[in-house]
């Protein structure tokens, strides 16, 4: 069992923006724990909303875990819950069960708490993760938390295969140990994945909130990674839908937080306990009252606040908007262009222009900023290397209508991502070379290049399309000290029991082929996947 406590601990400087519940006498002993440090994961505005949901409940005796801290724990935890918002932290959710004297492996549980978990990772693909879970909550926190709660105390008291069979009845609930895989031979494709009785959903079909009340920060603490933030969800998803983008794809509709009855109330009672807000969400200027929420956000009484945003559409960069973001404390302003090439964006939906871009840049500066980061991407399906030539063009474009502003371009490797369109296609094996050739172009005109890690994304890809026969690469990865080296010695050692690693991440998939979500239903249908994958292609050609 865990016993290592802070002398000073991080839960006291903690405000708390709720009302927990006082346990009842028979209240269900909980474990909600997120598989990173206090302050990254009391930073994820997820965790925040989950663990206040489930510590409103007088039913529910709830405790707080993270790798370096932890609340009193339970003796006889009931439930067992991890957030997953990184997939790499798979490794700590190990670390976490075996301290807890929990079997890692679903199979090998009894008389032990069901481990549940969600989460972007968990919901997106959880089959790398599925013999490590009892149960998977997929889709949004608003309806399934409650339902999943409630379903359990139906069956408190039953057996285990009870207990979980009545569990995968609810919508949303996925229990993999309740659907069997096969294989067209232990190293080859899946051949078929099919429930063991009739009795479970052949699909499980991701959950969708579609009130307009969003997410907001339960908690404001000098400890988080973002000091004193109080942080609000002004809208979920994003209408553009980028042809690559699992944060568009897999949480449709585009929703957005009402302005008055949700957005300001919110942002009122967290200023009363901090002067920092981020406004969150996967495009924040689309919001179509976002004009008024920065107008009441210029009021004489807010002059003193810190004011950031997660993301900005370039298109939406106005004067006004970066004179606020000064006004507010904020230097610099990050927009997401992909690519420098007319013909890449359109591949991808992204509905830019290079115009649009340099007159992002020009309101930045005329605004009073002084930084502008943008990001990219390399090996996008269908990229030439003359597209690269054109992103090295923009940037000098840019540079040249906006001296003194600087000027910096993150860039990742494209990596498929379950429910997209692009979920068939591999990474591009030429994306190393790519970025390298954009950082000596850059590097040599003064602008500042960060590419991410080649290497990792060929990982993140790996887990990306992963099936469930990764769950013992992944025990082996960690034994082996989880380095990128793990992964080639893991692979060598299985060889002949599950696909090469190009097949996961390199290959393209046939359409027909199934998936390794093929069960699991996203956002939209794969016939309307196709068709968006389709149209892109069409660009490309």
């Amino acid at each position: 069992m865990l016993d290592r406590v802070f002398v000073t601990s991080p839960f006291l400087s903690e405000r708390l923006l709720f009302t927990p519940a006082t346990p009842q006498a028979d209240a269900i002993p909980l474990i909600f724990a997120f598989p990173n440090e206090y302050s990254v994961g009391i930073t994820a505005l997820g965790y925040q909303v989950v663990w206040a949901t489930l510590a409103a409940r007088s039913d529910l005796e709830v405790a707080r875990l993270f790798t370096d801290i932890h609340e009193s724990l339970p003796s006889e935890p009931e439930l067992l819950g991890f957030s997953m918002s990184w997939e790499l932290d798979y490794v700590n959710i190990l670390g976490l069960l075996e301290s807890l004297d929990i079997p890692i492996w679903s199979r090998e549980r009894s008389n032990h708490p069901i481990v549940f978990g969600g989460g972007p990772v968990l919901t997106a693909n959880p089959e790398p993760y599925a013999d490590f879970f009892d149960v998977f909550l997929l889709g949004d926190g608003e309806i399934l938390l409650d339902a999943f709660i409630n379903a359990y105390q139906e069956v408190r008291y039953a057996d285990r295969e009870t207990q979980l069979k009545h569990l995968a009845q609810v919508p949303g609930i996925y229990v993999p140990s309740l659907y069997e895989v096969t294989y067209k031979s232990l190293d080859g494709e899946i051949a078929a994945i099919k429930p063991i009785d009739s009795s479970i959903p052949a699909q499980v079909q991701k959950q969708t909130y579609r009130g307009n009340t969003l997410s907001a920060s339960t908690v404001v603490t000098e400890r988080a990674a973002w000091e004193n933030i109080f942080m609000v969800e002004v809208v979920r998803s994003c209408p553009e839908m980028c042809r690559f983008c699992l944060a568009s794809y897999l949480t449709l509709p585009f929703r957005v937080a009402d302005v008055e009855t949700s957005l300001i109330p919110a942002i009122e009672q967290g200023l009363k306990v901090t002067d920092r807000l981020g406004l969150l969400g996967a495009s924040v200027t689309q919001h179509p009252e976002f004009e008024s929420l920065l107008d009441h956000l210029n009021q004489p009484q807010f002059d003193q606040v810190r004011l950031s945003l997660s993301s900005v559409r370039t298109n939406t960069v106005t004067e006004k908007l970066t004179q606020t973001l000064v006004k507010h404390d904020a230097r610099s302003i990050t927009i997401a262009v992909e690519s420098g090439s007319d013909r890449v964006r359109q591949m991808i939906n992204k509905k830019l222009t290079s115009d649009e871009i340099v007159q992002a840049a020009i309101n930045a500066k005329a605004g009073g900023l002084s930084a502008l980061k943008l990001y990219g991407m390399v090996g996008i399906p269908g990229e030439e290397s003359e597209d690269l030539d054109q992103t090295v063009a923009m940037m000098r474009s840019l540079k040249k209508a906006v001296p003194g502003l600087k000027l910096t371009l993150g860039c990742s490797t494209f990596v498929p991502k379950s429910h997209t369109p692009f979920q068939w296609f591999g990474v591009n094996s030429q994306s190393e070379k790519r970025l390298q050739f954009l950082q000596k172009q850059l590097r040599s005109q003064g602008i500042d290049f960060r590419p991410e890690s080649y290497n990792w994304s060929v990982i993140q890809a790996l887990l990306s399309r992963g099936d469930r026969r990764l769950s013992r690469l992944l025990e082996l990865v960690r034994n082996y000290g989880d380095s990128l080296g793990s992964y080639r010695r893991a692979f060598k050692e299985l060889k002949g029991q599950l696909p090469d690693m190009s097949d996961y991440v390199f290959e393209r998939w046939e359409l027909d082929r199934v998936l390794p979500w093929s069960h699991l239903q996203g956002a939209l249908p794969q016939t309307t996947l196709e068709k968006h994958l389709a149209s892109s292609l069409s660009i490309a050609a």
